[in-house]
């Protein structure tokens, strides 16, 4: 028997659960979003997305602060819990889950390498964030950072505390 598509597993588990998501996407570019409507039935659980690639996206559309964006830059643990919190809020989901990244090839700082990718999740009582630093192509580091986001919230909504 094999494993069944991540997208496939994070839409049974919020169905079971009853709760509802929405996305914020900036590396990625939308990829999260159509892995996730590929999946008949999807709009049960998955309310939507923004794609916020610029600043002024994230700070209009998903209300990033603009001291965050400008102190701490667009990939940091902090725009991408704010990018989360601000999808959550904006499509009135119970998760918001976020992703943004450095896709290369170009971009790269030495404290912020091509390939380094934030993705965090916001909830009720729930904010974590984590991050990754990937290697490989541009379209490698897009397709790596939207598989880990759904592994990241699959692992927390997967968890005892998310079933509470």
């Amino acid at each position: 028997m094999t494993a069944q598509p991540l997208p496939v597993r994070v839409g049974l588990v919020l169905r079971a659960l009853g709760r509802t998501l929405a996305l914020a996407e900036s590396c990625t570019g939308g990829l999260l979003g159509h892995w996730l409507t590929d999946i008949p039935g999807s709009s049960e659980y998955f309310l939507g997305g923004i794609v916020a690639y610029s600043y002024d996206a994230k700070e209009r559309l998903l209300g990033v602060r603009h001291d965050t964006l400008y102190g701490h830059g667009a990939v940091s643990r902090e725009t991408a819990l704010e990018m989360a919190l601000g999808a959550r809020r904006a499509l009135g989901a119970d998760y918001g889950l976020a992703i943004t990244g450095i896709a290369g090839p170009g971009g790269g700082l030495p404290d912020k390498p091509v390939g380094l990718t934030w993705m965090a999740l916001s909830g009720r009582d729930l904010e974590l964030a984590e991050s990754t630093i990937w290697s490989g192509e541009r379209a490698a580091v897009k397709h790596q950072s939207a598989e880990a986001a759904l592994t990241f919230l699959l692992r927390i909504i997967e968890s005892p505390e998310a079933r509470a």
